[in-house]
C-alpha cells in the first residue's frame, strides 16, 4: 500500500450505500454477487453493499508528479453473516511510479 495525496487539487473520493435487505436489488448489486458467487463457488445474497472509489488519485506526495494517477474501487458487501471485499482496478492497472514512492514494499491488495 501506499498513501494517495489529494492535497494538489487533483483526483477524487466518493462512496455509494446500496442497502437491499428488504428492497429490490440494483444491477450493481446483482452483479457483486454473481461475482462473490464465482470466486467463492457458494450462495450469497447481499444484504447491504458499500461502494469506495478513489478517481485520478496521484501518489503521495502529489507535488513530485500529478500526471501519473489511478482510478481503483473498493466493494464492501455483506449478508449480515459472511463480508466480502472486492478490489478493482482500472484497465493497466497500478500507474503510479513505484520507484519514487516513500514505501519501497508497495503491495497492490490486501491483507
Amino acid at each position: 500500500w501506499d498513501n494517495a495525496d489529494f492535497s494538489r487539487g487533483t483526483g477524487t473520493t466518493f462512496y455509494q450505500e446500496f442497502p437491499t435487505l428488504n428492497t429490490a436489488k440494483p444491477p450493481f448489486v446483482r452483479d457483486v454477487e454473481a461475482k462473490v458467487r464465482q470466486y467463492l463457488k457458494s450462495s450469497y445474497s447481499a444484504a447491504w453493499t458499500l461502494k469506495i472509489t478513489w478517481e485520478k488519485a496521484p501518489a503521495y506526495a502529489a507535488r513530485t508528479d500529478t500526471r501519473r494517477t489511478i482510478t481503483y474501487q473498493a466493494i464492501l458487501t455483506t449478508d449480515g453473516f459472511r463480508s466480502y471485499v472486492l478490489m478493482l482496478y482500472q484497465e493497466g492497472g497500478m500507474r503510479w511510479d513505484y520507484t519514487r514512492l516513500a514505501a519501497t514494499n508497495v503491495l497492490i491488495g490486501y491483507t
